[in-house]
This record gives structure tokens, sequence and C-alpha cells, in this order.
């Protein structure tokens, strides 16, 4: 039978009777304390356990967070088209050419005489679909800005047409738009 460490530094002299027994009543102390208390004391190993899996918990919500993210901007896109592809104004090819920026570089559509007017007057809104461009009414592209205005390319102000009484170049008509 193996001897006990307390023995053994007794028996070596390293240690006295009274260092022993001061040595057990601690023990015995703080064993009698932790059940008194309920409480337990925590190791290093439990502490890093802990720590480790906060630092999970963390790493994991934010993984969440971002996944909910992508799959709503996702979900955001998918309604926007589904709102172009409900609301598209028919295009003509053979119409005149409507110029307009995006990015920095002139693009083209072509339109009939009255969506062009519309166009200028507010009534119609260019959005990017896909890879072209398409009419869309105003409220619409107003709730398309409202999910991502990113998809809105021309958004004309709605033009109030006021009639002035005393204008002198009321007999004069003025081009609305200059084609460039």
């Amino acid at each position: 039978m193996a001897i006990s460490l307390q023995d053994q530094l007794l028996k070596s002299d390293l240690t006295n009777k009274s260092k022993v027994n001061k040595s057990k009543k601690e023990k015995y102390k703080q064993s009698k304390e932790q059940r008194n208390s309920k409480t337990t004391q925590t190791s290093e190993a439990t502490l890093l356990a802990q720590k480790s899996l906060a630092e999970k918990q963390a790493k994991d919500k934010a993984l969440n967070q971002q996944q909910k993210d992508v799959a709503d901007k996702k979900a955001i896109i998918a309604h926007i088209n589904q709102l172009i592809k409900l609301n598209i104004q028919p295009k003509d090819d053979e119409g005149t050419a409507y110029n307009f920026t995006d990015d920095n570089k002139v693009k083209t559509i072509y339109v009939n005489e009255q969506m062009l007017k519309a166009i200028i007057k507010g009534k119609l809104a260019i959005v990017r679909y896909t890879s072209s461009y398409e009419l869309v009414p105003t409220p619409v592209a107003e709730k398309i800005s409202q999910r991502d205005a990113g998809f809105v390319v021309l958004l004309n102000d709605k033009v109030q047409e006021e009639v002035v009484a005393d204008d002198p170049y009321a007999d004069f008509q003025i081009p609305d738009d200059l084609m460039w």
C-alpha cells in the first residue's frame, strides 16, 4: 500500500506534526465553508471552458446575423424585381431616343412621344432590371427607391403645370426637353 505524501514528508523530516495538523484543519475549514455556502470553487479549466463557450456563442450569433442580412437583402432584391416585372411599360424600339445618364455614362432608351412626355413630367421613371433599363410608373419607382435606391436610375420630379395669366410668351411653344 502506498504511503501518503504527508507521511513521506514526516519520515524525511521535511515537515513536523504541527504543520501537518494545521494543514488538515485548513483543508477541513475550506471544505466546510464550501458545504455551508454551497459555492463551488471553479477551476481554471472550467473558467476557460466557459470563456471559450461564450466566445463561440458570440461568433455564432454574429455569423447568424450576417446570414440573416444576406437573406434579407436577397428577399428585398426579389421583391424589387417582382415589382418591376409586374409594372413594366412597353418600350418603342422605333420611337424617339431618350438619353439619360447612369454611372456617368450616357444611356439611351427608345420610347414613343406619349411616354417621353410622361417621363419628362415625372409620371414614368427609368429603373434597372437585370441587364437592361425599363420604364415603370412613378409610384412603383418610389416604392423601389424606399427599398433600394440603386435600382432607380431616373425619377423626375412631378411637374405642376401652371398657367400664368399675363405671360407675354404664352403664344410661343417651348420644347419640354432638348435632345443631345
